[in-house]
């Protein structure tokens, strides 16, 4: 068993949509990034990137590269779990924290949750999604970005 530990963090904008673990959620701002900017997506790849010993999202998916100019991060996570079942891994259990002043996102938990069990082919109870405002400090309490960290688990298939 292997575990790894992702964190992601980027600025909301006006005229981005704003997507989290795969769901579009409906916001006045998105976040600004290379990519789709999906922090949890992000974090999530990074987790999974450094339980495996792999490096990380960086190295992976280079935010120089114009192949990953408004990628959907979906891909990012899809290809990881890849390489790491090409590696001898699977995922076991994942848990990521949202931090967002706004939106609120209890009403979207549940649809994140999904999405990224589906993605990474785990049944429901082996993801957990949390979300933490800012509590009006910092940067993610003055709603002027959002942040996610996530932790995976991973063990050796033989």
């Amino acid at each position: 068993m292997r575990v790894g530990i992702g964190h992601d963090t980027h600025r909301l904008v006006e005229g981005r949509p704003l997507l989290l673990g795969g769901v579009r959620v409906e916001h006045a701002r998105g976040l600004a990034g290379h990519s789709d900017a999906d922090i949890v997506l992000h974090a999530l790849t990074d987790a999974l990137l450094g339980a495996a010993g792999l490096g990380d999202i960086g190295d992976a998916y280079p935010d120089t590269d114009p192949a990953y100019k408004d990628a959907d991060s979906r891909y990012f996570l899809q290809e990881t779990r890849a390489r790491l079942n090409r590696a001898g891994y699977r995922v076991v259990n994942v848990d990521v924290i949202v931090f967002a002043q706004e939106p609120k996102l209890g009403p979207v938990k549940a649809c994140i949750r999904s999405s990224l069990a589906e993605l990474l082919g785990l049944e429901l109870d082996a993801v957990n999604v949390k979300a933490k405002t800012g509590e009006r400090v910092g940067h993610i309490g003055r709603a002027e970005a959002m942040a996610c960290q996530a932790i995976a688990l991973i063990e050796r298939i033989d």
